[in-house]
Formats: structure tokens, sequence, C-alpha cells
């Protein structure tokens, strides 16, 4: 056939009809080497697929090309032959290293890993050791620009670490003594000491490369269908190959039907359906991992595309977790700073959550605040001290009714306002005169509003569940504008909730902290721990996103139908394939002179694989950012 197409003959020396043999045995051998021992590898626990086809394409080809030659057949096909051989090997490589770009992800995280540390030494120096040598209890060096080798806790120094490779965040995080640092993160401006307390398989990037690998290496239900479907087209082909060879020995042309059996052999891709899946899987799941999004479940992650209803938990999910200073009030005569500088400044030695923040605001907006003395902290009332030759006192309602205070007049309209959307209400009296009050709220998180948004453009319900009361839910309901509102709920009673919505026909995904709501997270559709951080080992969710930004849920309801559509193109594309190729390769349409070369059927096949990588490669474009 290739002397036919390009018009050559071979030139004729003694001997030479056993030049095709011999150099026909070598690529069968040498060439076929890797198809012959991959079909072994699929005999032994009986689960043929495209190599098994491939080896018997090629051993059929071989057998009848060696009995031409020796006067048995009249069917010599070594050029198809080494063809076929050269053209696999050549799609083989295509595919490999589509499939090792797609599991690249986990040799991507460990290069994350510096090789060698700075140890510091009993008499305060360092020494370069590497990594391997590295013991809990050790204390690092980390200089600017340099990566954390091991998990740790920071105690000497503060700066901005890059965790982009953790959460997904392109901002650097500012982290100082006590906080938390996790290996392969980049200190950017400053240089830490840290005590190591996890090293190798302990850490965080072990943790969420044991992840990865397991995502890859689950199922969801449609590579299921592809593997069911794959290990069916084998059985397929075999059946059609040995129907085309007695059809056409029928007609009286066995040379034709060995021909056109070969290369119903050779065109049958199972192998096209088999990577459908697992390669869009591979890069759906490395892609979101470093994107601050870790797959626990491959089903989580599938059913998140037919989500209707989104339960946000409010608490540090929807907004900061933690109290601020949201407005202020004062009488008449008295300025805000006055009331900031004197709360800020009594403030500063309690250790309530409220007072925290009451002192931080103060110090941001005043700038220093002055120095309190006698500092007493009045159990349920609130705390005063001496600021300034004055007594000054913070506290709620309980402090106004011990000291037999009224609201000034001047005060009530804002205070008012306050109470009715829960805000906690705290005054400043001063030598027993009220002379301001702040209203503190957990603040909500601007990226919920575009969260929220997002979703409802999608199509889909948003609700909110909470502890708070309900005045609290709503204010904050409102200011999202948030579908549906469950408050009051206590945390053992949040499984109950999503339990409803599930009866009612609903598909749920449930978003919190994976901890005072790990049974809500586990019943939901979708179970969604969210600001996880460096904390992989949440059970309850099957997925966790890293940071604790509300978009993310928007950007994994992305992945799932950007995922699930390339599934979809995959499987039609490999299934269509196989539907037109294989009647071709028969002969169906040799009546009126079509005849499809055993070679050309073998391009075919390697073009259909291919092209299934490629697509897969196109999920990578997809853009995972919180604000997607």
């Amino acid at each position: 056939m290739i002397q036919d197409w390009f018009g050559y003959t071979a030139p004729q020396f003694a001997g030479d009809q056993l030049l095709a043999p011999v150099l026909g045995s070598i690529i069968f051998f040498y060439g076929g080497w890797p198809f012959l021992a991959g079909a072994k590898a699929e005999i032994r626990p009986w689960q043929p697929g495209m190599m098994l086809l491939i080896a018997m394409a090629i051993t059929v080809a071989y057998v009848a090309s060696l009995a031409t030659s020796l006067g048995l057949f009249d069917t010599e096909i070594w050029w198809e032959l080494a063809l076929l051989i050269a053209v696999m090997l050549l799609g083989h490589w295509v595919e490999m290293r589509a499939v090792g770009q797609a599991s690249g992800a986990l040799e991507a995280l460990a290069e994350m890993m510096p090789d060698e540390a700075e140890r510091v030494t009993d008499d305060g120096g360092t020494e370069t050791v590497k990594i391997t040598e590295l013991e809990v209890g050790d204390v690092v060096l980390v200089r600017p620009g340099a990566r954390v080798p091991a998990d740790g806790e920071i105690v000497e120094g503060a700066a901005d670490v890059d965790e982009s490779m953790i959460t997904g965040e392109s901002t650097p995080v500012s982290r100082g003594e006590g906080d938390r640092v996790v290996a392969a993160t980049v200190v950017a401006d400053s240089s830490l000491r840290v005590e190591v307390d996890a090293v190798g398989d302990d850490t965080t990037l072990a943790g969420i490369q044991r992840m990865v690998e397991q995502a890859q290496e689950s199922k969801s239900r449609t590579q299921r269908l592809a593997d069911r479907a794959a290990a069916l087209l084998f059985y397929v082909a075999v059946v059609a190959a040995a129907i085309t060879a007695v059809v056409w020995v029928t007609f009286g042309q066995p040379d034709f039907a060995l021909n056109r059996s070969v290369t119903v052999l050779v065109i049958a891709c199972p192998h096209a359906l088999g990577l459908a899946i697992p390669l869009v899987t591979a890069i759906s799941t490395s892609k979101s991992a470093r994107s601050g999004i870790l797959v626990k479940d491959r089903l989580a992650l599938e059913a998140m595309r037919n989500v209707d209803t989104v339960l946000f938990d409010k608490t540090g999910t929807l907004t900061l977790g933690e109290h601020r200073v949201a407005d202020i009030a004062v009488t008449d005569g008295v300025e805000v700073d006055e009331v900031l500088r004197l709360a800020g400044a009594v403030e500063a030695d309690s250790e309530h959550p409220l007072a925290r923040a009451i002192h931080a605001h103060a110090k941001e907006q005043v700038g220093e605040v002055p120095t309190a003395s006698g500092f007493e902290s009045m159990t349920g009332r609130g705390v005063e001290a001496e600021v300034e030759d004055t007594m000054v006192a913070v506290g709620g309602p309980a402090l106004l009714r011990d000291r037999d205070l009224a609201v000034p007049d001047d005060l009530g309209e804002d205070v008012e306002a306050w109470r009715e959307r829960g805000a906690a209400i705290l005054y400043v009296v001063r030598d027993d005169t009220i002379i301001g009050a702040l209203a503190l709220e957990d603040q909500v998180r601007e990226a919920s509003r575009q969260a929220v948004a997002q979703l409802h453009e999608a199509g889909v319900t948003v609700a909110m569940i909470t502890g708070d009361a309900q005045q609290v839910a709503d204010a904050v309901a409102a200011e999202l504008d948030i579908d549906e509102v469950f408050a009051e709920v206590l945390p053992e009673d949040k499984d109950s909730k999503v339990a409803e919505l599930l009866e009612q026909g609903r598909s749920v995904a449930m978003v919190g902290d994976g901890i005072n709501d790990a049974p809500a997270l586990a019943r939901a559709t979708v179970g969604i721990a969210i600001g996880a951080g460096t904390d992989v080992a949440i059970e309850s969710a099957g997925i966790i996103l890293a940071s604790d930004d509300p978009r993310g849920v928007v950007a994994i309801r992305h992945l799932s139908q950007a995922t699930y559509r390339k599934m979809l193109q995959n499987l039609w594309w490999a299934a269509g394939y196989n539907i037109v190729a294989l009647p071709l390769a028969a002969g169906v349409l040799a009546p009126i002179g079509f005849i499809l070369p055993v070679a050309v059927g073998a391009i075919l096949m390697s073009t259909s694989t291919v092209v299934v990588a490629l697509n897969a490669q196109l999920l990578r474009r997809v853009e995972l950012t919180a604000a997607a």
C-alpha cells in the first residue's frame, strides 16, 4: 500500500525477499513490545482494553505477513505493520505525555518543598541541614523570600507570608509570634524563627498531596459508566472483527477479510473512552488544589453542579466571626474621638472580645490611647478604670440599671435603631454621666455580597442558618439579600434543618466551618468546610475551602459544571468515533469503492485518544479565582 501511495519500487538484490521479514520482525518485537507487554498486563486480571486489541491486531498482521513470506498465505502487509506500530507508538507517547501533565499536580506540590533548612543551634547560630533531618521541636530560621521548610509556630519575628499554594489567595497574610505557618509557604519581607511541630508526612502539604491523590483515584458515577463502556467495547471490537472476517470470507475474499479484521481491531479505541474521565478528573483535581479548593469526595464535586440551595452558616462564613465597632453616638458637647479615647483606655486591660474590638478601633481611629489605672471588671455589667483623673466605665444595660442611669434623649434614636438590628450596645459613662454609646456587630464580609449575588445569577436559592437571635439574623439577611433565614438554631439542630430541606426535594450544599456543624455537612448533598486554612483533616466535608472567602462556593460550582461538560464532551467524542469508525473499518462502504486502509485506521485511533487528551487540557483555562 505504501509503495502504491508514493509510486515507489524497492530495488531488487539477492536475498531481498528476506529484508521485509527481518525488519518486520525487529519492528514487531521491539517496537511492538509496549503493546505486547500491556496486553499481558490486561490478560492477567482479565481487564481487556486497548493494549490487548492493538496486540491482537499487530500479531495477526505479523503472522499473516510472515506466513505470506514463507509462501503459506497471500497477504503481505509488512509496510502496514511497520507504519501501524510507528503510529501507535507516537499516539501512545502523546497520550502518556498528556496523562503525565494532568497528574503532575502531586509532583508540583512536592517540588514546592525546599531541599534544605537553616536550623538554629544551641549557641544561637545556624546550620544548614536537609529537611529530612528536621525534628519536632527544632527552631528554623526562614529568611525573606525563602520557603518555610516545615509546619510550625513563629517564636520570633513578623512577616507577610504568601500562602497562595495552600489557600489559593494571592494576597500575602501577616503572621507574627504565636501564629502558625506551614511548609512550602513563602516568607515575603522579613526573617522568621519557627519552632517545628510537624515534619515529613505529618505536614499540611503532605496531607494535601494525599487528598489530591485519593481524589484522583476515586471514581465518579460518570467515570464508572465510562469504564463499563470501555470494557464492553473490547468485546464489541473482537466480535465485530470476527463477523467481518466471516462475512468477507463468505464473499470469497479471505485476504480482504484479514485486512478488514485487522483494521477493526486497530480502529476500535476503548482507551479514548477509558481516558475520557480520568484525564478530566486529574486536571480538575490538581487545578482546584492549586486554587485552595480541596476535593475529598469526587461525588461531592460532581453533585455540586445540580445544587439548587446553598445553606450558609452565618458566623465566620458570611460574617467575619468577630465583633467590630459599627457605629458610635455621643451626647451633646462630646466629641467622638473623646469617647473612643476613654473607652479604648478602659478596655485595654480586658480580655473580652468586645473589649478587644473597642480597644483596636480606638487605636485605629485616634492613635495611642491614655493609660488607665485601677482597672476593675464588674461581672455581668462591664468594666471601670481611672483615666486622666476621671472614673470611666464601659458596659451594657445592666451597668445603667446598676447605677440608675437612663439613656439620654440624644442617644435614644440611635440606640433603638441598633437594638432593632441586633447589635451589641455598650455605653461609656464618665463620672456617672453617659457620654456616648457604641454599637458592635459581627461584620458582613464584602465577599459575601458578591457570593450571594453570583449564586442568585445562577438561579440558586441562598439560605442562612445561625444560632443568633431572629432580629440579628434578619438584619444580616436583609443586608445580603438572602432568600431564607433559620435563626436561633442550636448547633445540634442544624442537621435536622438540612434534612428538612432535603425532604422538600432540594439539592443542598451546606457551607460551614466543619466543627460545630459537622453532622449538617455530612447530611447535605454537598458538604463544604470553609475557612479551613491549614486544617485538611476535616472528615465531615466532601470539599474543603482553605480560605474563608465565600465566593469559593461559586468557584466550586463553576468547576463542577466545567468538569462535567468536559466529561460529556469526551464521552460523546469517544463513543461517536467508535460508532462511526467500526463499520467503516469493517468495509461497509467497500461496495462503493471506499476502503479504509489499516494505517489510516491506526492514525484515526491514535487521533481519537489525542483529541480526548487535548480537550481535557482545555479545563486548565477555567478561571477558579474566588470571584470567578
